[in-house]
């Protein structure tokens, strides 16, 4: 890499998405949902990263998969075994349901719907 700054890097290696003004505004993004003129498409991977980046959940599941180890290393082997598989199952439904979250709490908070626009998480289209 050597002394480059990331702006001198072209877009396709920058780690993230160029963020870009959203085309319709929040209010807009609402009433139009409400009255059914727009069709909104959520990227699922982007949403499960957006929501894991969010919540932190790497950060969040790494003291439960220890705690899980732990329990099954003292003795308490299905006890440890439950916790792993708990936390492994609760982060991908979490992941799951990342799209339907996304456009909930984009719909409410006028932050997320600008952040995920901007991440290009969440497109909007008007329908024809």
């Amino acid at each position: 890499m050597g002394n480059r700054s990331w702006a001198a890097r072209s877009p396709h290696h920058f780690p993230f998405p160029i963020p870009h003004a959203p085309l319709v505004t929040h209010a807009e993004f609402v009433a139009a949902h409400a009255r059914g003129e727009i069709k909104v498409q959520i990227d699922p991977q982007g949403a499960a990263r957006f929501l894991s980046a969010r919540l932190l959940l790497p950060f969040v599941m790494m003291p439960v998969l220890g705690t899980g180890v732990a329990l099954a290393l003292v003795g308490w082997i299905w006890t440890g075994l439950a916790v792993i598989a708990a936390a492994i199952i609760a982060t991908r439904l979490i992941k799951r349901s990342a799209p339907h979250f996304i456009l909930t709490q984009a719909l409410q908070d006028e932050r997320i719907y600008t952040d995920v626009t901007q991440m290009n998480v969440l497109r909007v289209t008007l329908i024809d």
